[in-house]
């Protein structure tokens, strides 16, 4: 037996698990006292000093409670320091706890209230997008009232732009962000691109959303709260805010998002504010999961971290935070046009396991974000199945289902002809999402719609009839079809599409390996979206097409010269500038080209009014070739009224030339690769200037 006044040391065996108490006031740490039965006198006055050992039932033999040491130290005649620090730093962990989990020092008042404030804010950008849309389209609607069948004289007022309305397009409303370049990509490193850079509207727009976000999560109370409380506060405030900014993250990347059509933005642009509402989510939630980890820490340091781990809350919580992680790092430009593919499976299914594991975080304890998870899932739901029925009400009927015929282009391209069942009228230069189960099961990719007409199975087979062999009266026709309500049988939608990698390889090379050049399967096509593009109330309409961008200029000019014919278009003159590296790329879509310019003449003809198109070819990567090969002699069948130039388009020469003869007002477009479109977008910028 010890004496009374010898001091000793015995060692406490942890056993393997810790728990919090359900009220979450205190950690308990089971432990076993080792070769001090309980009997001993020495551990009855070991229980006079401490009251923080409490038995444990007798079949649990000699087992104690003890709140928070790894080692008991007796010294009988006082009580040891070590235990006033043990029972003072367990008063302090006992203080924090109920801040580490649950509502304890969440502002729910203060984060409905900022909650509110953001819906605010998103709404008041969306009002001010919405007012800048409809200031554009009453002018452009007054623009086009006042010069339909009007003169060159009686359009001249329109020549005259505003010079504050200029200003603010070009310095604002269609501004880069930074010098001269469009759609510039942002580089985390040489070689790396992470993404596009927003224009100058679209930054404040996010900039403005960026620094409410900031402002709400910062409206805290500082004062009359310990540190514990205040932490608990703002990990409740970023947990609520990114919650509330998932509705806009969600619907933004809807294919039917009901704003692209009321506020005349386009998907890409959506797709843009996306992936930075993304970035501002995945901030919020990364400050919400450290700010919890610290104040846990603060309670009860890493290993009670790691133990709380374990329950289904905080997993939940961390597999919602880890996918979020994830998508930014696959999310890059690079990763997405290399293997796009890929990039959409990985990305969908991440984006279903963030959703999942966000709301099975907030469910387990009844948190107030359920409904809006409700709502989200209720959002995606709803988006998905609106595509499954326009998927079927446009490709299935009692005639059958869409067919696909793949047709090899010289110049490795291909030309796709969708046989819908129904009648379809798309809008110029609107694009569709092709699903192919043959070449790409599940998966749809967007092409742009170049063509579409009735359903003839001539037409689809051999592409459009030859001008050679139309007439007036047969074009007048098909005008009044386009201009119908609705075609009885179905229609042919044409896109032209270049051979880049993954599913455009495989169809052309589909087509290649056909007998007849042509190859057909079953198709799924969705759509269209976008298009729609006010173009009628233009005197003068310049269009700039790089290589496969002809595909939605080409739409452009088939309707400015449709309706013109029909009487609703203020449009004079068209000027379409096609650039290509290959002459025989010019065969892609001649007679589509012929078939505008044979119309518009007729139009001339018949009315003594109409618009005037002209087309300029250019091949630059053949420049000085003068001979007559077998391939220019093709290409030189266009009837188009022009020659073709063998060099590269001096697109600041055009512009200043075009606009200097310009009728009414001009609007210039351009399509076409990343880097040709940016270089010519900053030649139209500095010629427009001097003009």
């Amino acid at each position: 037996m010890l004496s009374s006044k010898e001091s000793f040391q015995h060692r406490v065996e942890i056993e393997h698990h810790s728990t919090f108490n359900k009220s979450y006031e205190a950690l308990i740490l089971p432990v076993t006292i080792s070769h001090i039965p309980f009997s001993n006198p020495t551990v009855q006055r070991q229980r006079g000093w401490s009251s923080r050992f409490t038995k444990l039932p007798e079949d649990s033999g000699a087992r104690y409670r003890y709140h928070k040491s790894l080692c008991l130290t007796k010294t009988p005649d006082y009580v040891p320091q070590n235990a006033i620090l043990a029972r003072s730093a367990n008063e302090t962990s006992n203080s924090i706890l109920p801040y580490t989990q649950g509502l304890t020092g969440v502002n729910l008042w203060l984060n409905d209230i900022t909650g509110m404030s953001l819906l605010l804010s998103l709404g008041f950008l969306i009002l001010l997008t919405l007012l800048l849309r409809l200031l554009f389209f009453t002018q452009s609607y007054l623009r086009l009232l006042t010069t339909i069948d009007s003169n060159r004289k009686r359009l001249k007022f329109w020549e005259q732009e505003s010079t504050i309305w200029s200003n603010i397009q070009k310095y604002l409303l269609v501004a880069p962000l930074f010098q001269k370049k469009h759609n510039e990509e942002l580089h985390l490193f040489k070689g790396v691109k992470i993404g596009t850079i927003p224009s100058r509207l679209h930054t404040l727009f996010l900039s403005f959303y960026a620094l409410t976000n900031i402002i709400y999560c910062c409206l805290l109370d500082y004062n009359s709260q310990p540190r514990a409380a205040l932490l608990a506060e703002i990990r409740g405030r970023t947990a609520h805010l990114a919650v509330l900014n998932m509705i806009p993250l969600f619907l933004f990347c809807a294919r039917n998002n009901p704003l692209i059509g009321i506020l005349g933005i386009s998907f890409d642009t959506f797709n843009l504010f996306h992936r930075w509402l993304g970035r501002i989510v995945l901030v919020e939630i990364l400050a919400h999961t450290f700010i919890w980890g610290a104040n846990v820490f603060d309670a009860v340091g890493l290993q009670g971290i790691n133990e709380s781990l374990g329950s289904n809350f905080i997993i939940s919580g961390l597999v919602s935070v880890v996918s979020m992680v994830a998508i930014l790092f696959q999310s890059p430009s690079l990763v997405r046009h290399a293997m796009y593919e890929i990039f959409l499976h990985v990305h969908q299914v991440l984006a279903i396991a963030a959703l999942i594991g966000g709301f099975l975080h907030v469910w387990y304890h009844k948190l107030p974000q359920v409904p809006i998870f409700y709502l989200l899932i209720c959002l995606w739901a709803c988006e998905r199945f609106l595509r499954i029925y326009s998927i079927l009400r446009c490709n299935v009927s009692h005639q059958g289902v869409t067919k696909a015929h793949v047709k090899a282009l010289e110049g490795g391209a291909c030309r796709i002809t969708f046989e819908t069942p129904r009648a379809w009228k798309p809008a110029p230069g609107s694009h569709i999402y092709a699903y192919i189960p043959r070449i790409s099961g599940h998966m749809s990719h967007p092409f742009s719609i170049a063509w579409s007409s009735p359903n003839s199975p001539l037409e689809t087979m051999q592409g459009p009839t030859p001008v050679e062999s139309s007439s007036f009266s047969t074009a007048s026709r098909g005008i009044e079809a386009d201009f119908s309500p609705r075609h009885r049988g179905g229609s042919n939608i044409s896109c032209i599409i270049s051979a880049r990698g993954g599913m455009t390889s495989s169809l052309y090379n589909r087509a290649m390996a056909s007998p007849s050049g042509v190859a057909t399967m079953t198709a799924y096509i969705e759509g269209p979206y976008g298009g729609a593009e006010f173009l009628r109330s233009y005197g003068t309409v310049l269009l700039f097409a790089g290589g496969v961008g002809i595909t939605h200029q080409i739409s452009l000019m088939k309707d400015l010269v449709d309706s013109s014919m029909a009487g609703v278009c203020s449009t004079k003159k068209v000027i379409l500038v096609w650039s290509v590296k290959k002459a025989i790329m010019l065969e892609w879509c001649r007679e589509w080209l012929e078939e505008v310019v044979a119309l518009s003449e007729a139009s001339r003809i018949e009315f003594e009014s109409g618009v005037e198109v002209k087309v300029l070819l250019y091949v630059t990567q053949q420049e000085g070739i003068v001979e007559e090969t077998e391939e220019s002699k093709r290409v030189l069948r266009y009837r188009v009224g022009t020659e073709i130039q063998y060099r590269r388009p001096d697109v600041h020469e055009i512009v200043k030339r075009e606009v200097e003869d310009r009728i009414g007002a001009v609007s210039i477009g351009v399509c076409g690769p990343a880097n040709w479109g940016i270089v010519c977008g900053m030649q139209v910028e500095g010629s427009w200037g001097e003009a």
